[in-house]
């Protein structure tokens, strides 16, 4: 029997902007009648965002799928890219738009970002570039990834999308690869209620993206490449300076959430923790993903019906693989035997509740759950 005492806890919950201060903000918007193309607000924000995440060049866009979609238009790539089978859809998707056939690689068993042995195996005459994904806001091996891209002459595109104000060795995550792309959804640490940014090298890039996500617009008697509508509006542009006050409290609570998950779940049988192949210097604790083996007293399934049953909703994320959906079984040599660490860990990942307005009481609950369901 379900627990009624306890309250429904979803994985996420969007942090929301202080309401009356947004309120003045749409009156502002009211009064100047600048609705979307570059306003004010726009403006503002894309200069302000760039500077707290300690990048040059960033370009708003309506959503991140749109920005890999442009991503992959502005550095001119085709033929083969290699990616990973372990992501959300929208990064394959983007692949597929451009007419750009997908080759998956496996991921690597501590933090389950792409493994750049298996993308320097898999490249052909026909690889134009390497699409990874900071997994959960863990970064990939950049040095090694940038290595094997010099090497064969590829282009390197990031989703960033769970990478939003994470800081490597060297500086900003953002700054690596020749692109790297953001999402604001709904459901991400930084939220624009759906939106998404590409961080470029230089303002000629810059250009060619800003031209690109505005239909490929130079003025008003010439379009130069084939565009799209990929722009942000001024409201969430707003939105999102606001966000920008509150980020930092946002992450914070998010660490505290993170460490009691982390010291109340350890030394339990069949529970694995992901490890990053690097520590990032400043990190979001966007997710909090767990690994449950055969060797832990109920499967994967069990436990996160057994949290549901306690009106906890915790998210198989990524479950199933991208390789399993119809749509890329019919892709030639696609397979999901061939990535066994990818499709072992989508059959073992479960991301628990992490959000700002989480109590600690319940974050404590949802582990004392776990703990006895472990015994």
């Amino acid at each position: 029997m379900p627990n009624l005492n306890i309250e429904e806890v979803f994985v996420t919950q969007p942090d929301l902007p202080d309401k009356e201060k947004f309120k003045k903000m749409i009156d502002e918007i009211w009064d100047n009648k600048i609705l979307t193309n570059a306003g004010p607000f726009h403006e503002k924000f894309e200069k302000e965002l760039a500077n707290y995440l300690g990048v040059k060049n960033i370009s708003l866009f309506t959503n991140a799928t749109i920005g890999l979609v442009i991503a992959l238009q502005a550095l001119d790539i085709e033929g083969e890219v290699i990616t990973t089978p372990y992501s959300f859809v929208a990064t394959s998707h983007s692949l597929v738009w451009n007419k750009i056939k997908p080759v998956f690689v496996d991921v690597q068993k501590d933090n389950l970002n792409i493994d750049p042995k298996k993308i320097e195996s898999s490249i052909t005459e026909n690889t134009t570039a390497i699409m990874a994904v900071h997994c959960y806001g863990n970064p990939c091996d950049v040095d090694k990834i940038e290595e094997i891209a010099k090497k064969h002459n590829l282009k390197v595109i990031y989703d960033a999308a769970h990478a939003f104000g994470v800081d490597c060795h060297c500086g900003s995550l953002l700054d690596h690869g020749d692109l790297s792309v953001l999402s604001f959804h709904a459901t991400k640490v930084f939220n624009t209620l759906e939106g998404g940014a590409i961080i470029s090298p230089n303002k000629k890039t810059k250009s060619k993206i800003d031209r690109l996500k505005n239909f490929g617009i130079i003025s008003q008697t010439e379009v130069q490449g084939l565009g799209i509508n990929g722009k942000m509006d001024e409201f969430r542009s707003a939105y999102g300076l606001l966000q920008l006050l509150e980020v930092d409290r946002v992450n914070e609570k998010r660490r505290k959430i993170f460490n009691i998950y982390r010291d109340m779940l350890k030394d339990i049988k069949g529970l694995k923790f992901l490890e990053p192949n690097q520590k990032p210097k400043k990190y979001n604790y966007a997710y909090f993903p767990i690994l449950i083996s055969d060797e832990f007293a109920i499967s994967r399934d069990e436990l996160f019906n057994h949290l549901k049953a306690n009106s906890i909703y915790a998210r198989r994320y990524f479950y199933p693989l991208i390789t399993e959906y119809t749509s890329y079984k019919k892709i030639e040599d696609v397979n999901s035997s061939n990535y066994p660490i990818a499709l072992q860990a989508s059959k073992e990942i479960l991301c628990l509740p992490i959000y700002p307005n989480l109590s600690l009481e319940m974050v404590q609950i949802i582990s004392n759950l776990i703990k006895k369901a472990s015994l």
